[in-house]
């Protein structure tokens, strides 16, 4: 079968699956064929560049990070509902209306208001509301989102429609649990954290991140009439899309349907803050027209935040798998929009500090975002007599290390390099890649290892015996044996991978390398003052002193004392005696061919270069491969040389 017909039957393969999976749930292909369907194309399209169809599914994994969002018309505006906080005002709207009028009723998603364009079946543009009138193009985060069709079947010229992106609470919770392991910031709701993700300018943040979308509505289908608002959404669910589930009521019976979503909002997949209540006929619609803000043949009905009180019998304080020190509140148990709440986040010292919070307050709390409880108050003429003040531990209540603020102040953190509640983390970093590069020293691994006892410090990875591992897998003495290989073959890493490797905060790979450089070996960094590790490029005054810090806690020292004796390498083995990059900064994009950009990067620093993620005025060469976006466009814009892969090898050559 020709290369073109194989791409095309596979698009349709895979767009199908994508298909029943995500919008009709009723999966019908394994992953795994179709993750090796999906890769058979993407080799396709790579040795068929020519072929390549924008709209593919290799595509759904984010395209070329943009530099700015472009700004849309909308060519029919999308404007927002009006309010209504009552059933007092909900039932003026519908007398308003003409008796025997038939209405849609639908949960109203708390996303962010999207519109999609087809043309000829084929999605070229998303855009966000805006101000209803403009909006800004998010066509390559959208298409990351797998309940999109990128094809649709028996389509019009010209369709746009409109729907709400929004970010499930499995993917909420999952998202938060990456910040925490990050040591970021955890978003306060779905909603904030789906408008984020949407708007990033790397597509790829927006593809790890689980958005998915409900279509509500035709803005223009040309060529195509509807006479009612359920027609136009059967219309949509007949080509793929994922449509917002509506019941078409009378006027008589809308209350109560309202009430009843209320009550079913805890086990829908997403947030929603109302009901949505429009007019079916579509005719009807254009008779009542709109004010200058809304149309006249709907309403959002907003359901109130559920607030009630309860008594703080407890506080106490997590260490994350970053270290952090969170507090939480132990709350008596209350009953709170559809789960009973016996816990509530307390953030940090300045959260308690502002609204002094103590063991014993009568506090009045809701659910954040409809998920994470929080107190709003204190209710202190209700405080107990005695009560005092909470302050954090100024120490890990696991392992006993200091417990410092962090650069912003808003944080405690554990400083122990051995402490077992960031064990699993510190050792993930530890083996991983661009650190010692432990090849099978997975998750699951570890966390057995921690489970029996075996690794209680990364220090103790190069101290397993064949004995203790032999048992983990099926296959034995074999596995062990290759693992035991892999432990042995990292002791000779450059000295700059291990200094990455300990974790020290503000230290990265870069960094890293930077002060191994500088000082030579391990002994080197451990003994120089902080004056002198500012005096290294790219090394702050922050940095100084959390270096400094970190060799000082009796952990640290144990740690590296382990890893001295187990003969892992102290030293720099990376000398630059040819400096023909000095001073010049490379930037990587597109596809590369004839090396990985770790070789790339790994050649540039050995001749004293610098390689960057983005391009700026200081940037000295783009090395562009196949399928270049907008860093090659900057780089033409600002009149930098870009260099073929070619070229770039002519330079790196010895």
């Amino acid at each position: 079968m020709e290369p073109r017909q194989r791409m095309k039957e596979l698009t349709d393969i895979l767009s199908d699956a994508n298909y029943r999976y995500y919008v009709l749930d009723n999966p019908t292909m394994p992953d795994f064929e179709y993750d090796r369907l999906l890769r058979e194309l993407e080799i396709l399209e790579n040795e068929n560049p020519g072929l390549k169809d924008p709209n593919s599914p290799t595509q759904r994994v984010g395209g070329e990070a943009l530099s700015q969002f472009e700004k849309v018309n909308h060519p029919v505006p999308l404007m927002s509902l009006q309010d209504v906080f009552s059933t007092e005002e909900l039932e003026d709207f519908l007398q308003k209306i003409e008796p025997d009028t038939l209405f849609s009723v639908e949960p109203k998603i708390d996303g962010l208001s999207v519109a999609l364009e087809y043309i000829d079946g084929r999605f070229v543009r998303g855009a966000t509301r805006g101000d209803g009138n403009v909006g800004e193009d998010v066509t390559e985060n959208l298409k990351t989102i797998r309940s999109i069709p990128m094809l649709i079947p028996d389509a019009p010229e010209r369709l746009i429609v409109r729907g709400e992106v929004f970010m499930p609470k499995k993917s909420f919770e999952a998202l938060n649990e990456r910040q925490e392991a990050e040591g970021k910031t955890l978003f306060a709701n779905p909603r904030n954290a789906a408008a984020g993700s949407l708007r990033q300018l790397d597509p790829k943040i927006a593809a790890k991140r689980g958005l998915d979308i409900f279509i509500f509505n035709v803005q223009l289908a040309e060529g195509v009439t509807f006479s009612s608002h359920a027609e136009s959404l059967n219309y949509l669910k007949d080509r793929h899309f994922k449509v917002i589930p509506s019941v078409i009521l009378s006027a008589g019976d809308i209350v109560s349907r309202v009430m009843q979503i209320n009550e079913e909002r805890e086990t829908l997949p997403c947030d929603i803050d109302g009901a949505v209540i429009k007019v079916n006929d579509l005719s009807l619609r254009e008779r009542l027209g709109s004010t200058a803000k809304f149309p006249r043949w709907a309403v959002a009905y907003k359901y109130p935040p559920e607030i009630k009180p309860t008594v703080v019998e407890d506080i106490v304080v997590q260490v994350g798998r970053t270290g952090v020190l969170t507090p939480k509140a132990v709350v008596r148990p209350v009953r709170l929009a559809g789960t009973t709440v016996t816990n509530a986040t307390l953030h940090n010292q300045d959260f308690i500090s502002e609204r002094d919070i103590r063991i014993g307050d009568t506090v009045r709390i809701r659910k954040a975002g409809e998920i994470i409880p929080e107190i709003l108050d204190v209710d202190v003429s209700k405080r107990p007599a005695h009560t005092q003040p909470y302050l954090l531990p100024s120490n890990c209540p696991v392992c006993g290390a200091a417990a410092v603020k962090d650069e912003d102040g808003a944080f405690l953190r554990c400083t122990g390099a051995e402490c077992p509640a960031q064990l699993s983390r510190n050792i993930a970093h530890f083996v991983s890649r661009d650190a010692m590069d432990i090849e099978g020293l997975g998750a699951a691994i570890v966390d057995a290892l921690i489970e029996r006892g075996c690794i209680k410090s990364p220090a103790d990875i190069y101290y397993l015996t064949l004995e203790e591992l032999k048992s983990l897998w099926k296959s034995g003495d074999t596995a062990a044996k290759k693992l035991l290989a892999a432990i042995e073959n990292s002791k000779q890493q450059d000295v700059s991978r291990l200094i990455y490797a300990l974790g020290i905060r503000q230290v990265g790979a870069k960094t890293g390398k930077v002060l191994a450089a500088a000082f030579g070996s391990l002994d080197g960094l451990m003994s120089a003052a902080q004056e002198e590790l500012t005096e290294v490029p790219d090394v702050g005054a922050v940095t100084a002193a959390s270096i400094s810090d970190w060799f000082r806690q009796p952990q640290s020292k144990h740690m590296v004392e382990r890893l001295r004796q187990a003969g892992v390498n102290f030293e720099s083995k990376r000398i630059i005696t040819d400096t023909r990059f000095a001073g010049m900064t490379f930037v990587l994009t597109g596809a590369l061919t004839k090396f990985t950009r770790d070789d790339a990067t790994e050649r540039i620093e050995h001749f004293g270069g610098k390689a960057a993620g983005s391009v700026s005025k200081k940037t000295t060469y783009v090395v562009v491969g196949e399928n270049a976006g907008s860093k090659e466009r900057k780089a033409r814009e600002l009149g930098i040389p870009i260099l073929s892969e070619d070229q770039f090898l002519e330079m790196i050559a010895e």
